[in-house]
This record gives structure tokens, C-alpha cells and sequence, in this order.
């Protein structure tokens, strides 16, 4: 089984993840690395409250996603990382609307995260047949 480094769709020049891949897909599954609120075009994080946080994660996750030829409705487990846990409702209020239909298993802890960002989420998807 081949691998194959998945990039994201937006990502400018200066893109870069350093000693990982921003995903990577095998035997159909795609596992997108953990992801923030990072512009994929400057490389620079963008914070601003949960909800904002989260939606321009959610954005990169998808971007990752469409680049491997998947949705986020084929996403089957997530695991989210927050700053803090009291920041849940909020996070999850932004995250909810991702998803039609079936939403991905997850696990949601608090965590300490770098460049004080709010949140940090990686997934797993499984292709299209």
C-alpha cells in the first residue's frame, strides 16, 4: 500500500508543516494532521474567539479534505484539543454546523496548545468508493 502526502488546496508558497504532513492517505483513509486557526496562505495563526477559531479550522480541515477528494461528511472520527474546557459550548455550537447527517465520532479534551490558539483538531476520513 502506497502513502500519498495530501496538500492543502489554498496553501501559498511559504505553506510549509514542518516534520510532518498536513495528511496523509493509505488504502482509502485520509488522516488529517492536528490543524488550528492558521492561514494557509500567510502560514501565520489567526486568533480570535472559539467560534472563529473554530470555523477557520474547520475551513482547513475541509481544504485538506477536498485536496484528498473527500467531504467533511466523510470524516468518521475526530479528536479536538481546547485551550480550555470551559470553552466547550462555544466550540461546539461552530463545530455542529460542519456536518449533515451522521457526525464523525469524537474525543474532546483540554490541552496546552502552542501560539496561544483556542483549539486544535485532527480527523480521519474514509474516501468515497
Amino acid at each position: 500500500m502506497k502513502q500519498e502526502i495530501i496538500h492543502p488546496e489554498n496553501a501559498g508558497k511559504g505553506f510549509t508543516t514542518g516534520a510532518y504532513s498536513a495528511a496523509v492517505e493509505i488504502d482509502g483513509w485520509v488522516y488529517v494532521s492536528g490543524q488550528g486557526p492558521i492561514d494557509f496562505t500567510t502560514s501565520e495563526f489567526k486568533l480570535g474567539s472559539i467560534e472563529e477559531e473554530t470555523k477557520l479550522t474547520m475551513h482547513n480541515i475541509e481544504s485538506i479534505l477536498r485536496a484528498a477528494g473527500c467531504t467533511m461528511n466523510d470524516i468518521v472520527k475526530c479528536n479536538v484539543h481546547l485551550s480550555d474546557i470551559n470553552l466547550f459550548a462555544g466550540f461546539n455550537q461552530e463545530y455542529s454546523k460542519w456536518f449533515s447527517g451522521v457526525k464523525p465520532a469524537r474525543t474532546t479534551v483540554q490541552s496546552g496548545l502552542g501560539y496561544n490558539i483556542k483549539v486544535e483538531i485532527d480527523a480521519i476520513a474514509r474516501k468515497p468508493r
